[in-house]
């Protein structure tokens, strides 16, 4: 067995090392569908022109505009809601008084890049002009391949000149398609998400596309760039990419903070939300956002 967290030993027994795709899409996408049933309260739902849509979380009533996060879920760029990432959004919105959006952006096969990345691109401006949004204080975030959507919306925001988020809240990001086990045994700590659904993932978001343009990991110049936050476990799939990551984000004079979980595996934190150390883990990225709009 390898060597977990003690708080999340229990729940890595009962866990898949991969969920399997692509075999499993089709699963995977019907409880997707059955989320989006769910009737939640206080939370808006508003229509994108490219097709997606943005759940918003806003915070207690406030007279002055308060900062704002956009935040995009994971699923390996193929699976994967909005609605999923309520609970983390609300506690985001309550935790720091601030306005949440979650973005439900197209999946591939069906839209390869950059059909994901122009649906965050659409859904950042959109808050960055919502009226109860201070425009100069706005991050963007995401779990996974919601990470990896993240900080390819900051590289895009750079090149193209247009507004650039205040931080980049990297949660285990999906940066790199050349990314595989390091070894058999360090295989042996993944949770969730494993190689074969890796290359599944990275090869039906990329389609036909150049890797050295979509890719993150594979840009040259980092320059100039949000600062970052960046957090992964030690049996994390990605803990290695997000690392060299973090590094070469510091080496071209990125601010960076690195927070590496000893023993976690890859989205702990949504599947043990209650644990001491997923709680350690919202309180590091909640420090970040707080630092990033006090500046």
């Amino acid at each position: 067995m390898p060597d977990f967290h003690p708080d999340l030993r229990r729940t890595a027994r009962f866990m898949p090392r991969d969920l399997g795709l692509p075999r499993t899409l089709g699963l995977q996408r019907r409880l997707d569908a059955l989320s989006r049933l769910r009737r939640v309260p206080d939370v808006s739902v508003i229509q994108l022109p490219t097709g997606a849509s943005v759940r918003l979380h806003e915070p207690a009533p406030t007279s002055a505009p308060t900062p704002a996060l956009l935040w995009i879920h994971g699923g390996g760029y193929v699976i994967g809601a909005a609605q999923q990432e309520d609970r983390l959004c609300r506690a985001f919105a309550a935790a720091l008084g601030i306005t949440v959006a979650a973005v439900d952006y197209r999946l591939a096969p069906e839209h390869p890049y950059p059909a994901s990345l122009d649906d965050c691109g659409a859904a950042f401006e959109w808050l960055v002009d919502h009226p109860t949004v201070e425009p100069t204080k706005v991050a963007v975030g995401g779990a996974s391949a919601g990470g990896g959507l993240a900080a390819a919306l900051a590289i895009r925001a750079r090149d193209l000149g247009l507004v650039s988020p205040t931080l980049q809240l990297l949660s285990y990001p999906m940066l790199d398609d050349r990314t595989g086990p390091d070894d058999a045994r360090a295989a042996r700590g993944f949770r969730w998400w494993g190689p074969r659904s890796n290359r599944f993932g990275w090869a039906s978001y990329l389609g036909d596309c150049d890797p050295d343009i979509a890719v993150p990991a594979r840009q040259e110049d980092l320059r100039r760039l949000p600062a970052a936050w960046i957090g992964v476990g030690t049996l994390d799939m990605f803990h290695a990419e997000d690392v060299r990551y973090a590094e070469r984000l510091a080496a071209a004079g990125v601010p960076c903070d690195l927070a590496v979980i000893e023993g976690a595996y890859h989205g702990f934190d949504a599947i043990s939300p209650r644990a001491a150390v997923s709680g350690k883990f919202f309180e590091s990225q909640c420090a970040a956002l707080r630092a990033s709009f006090s500046s």
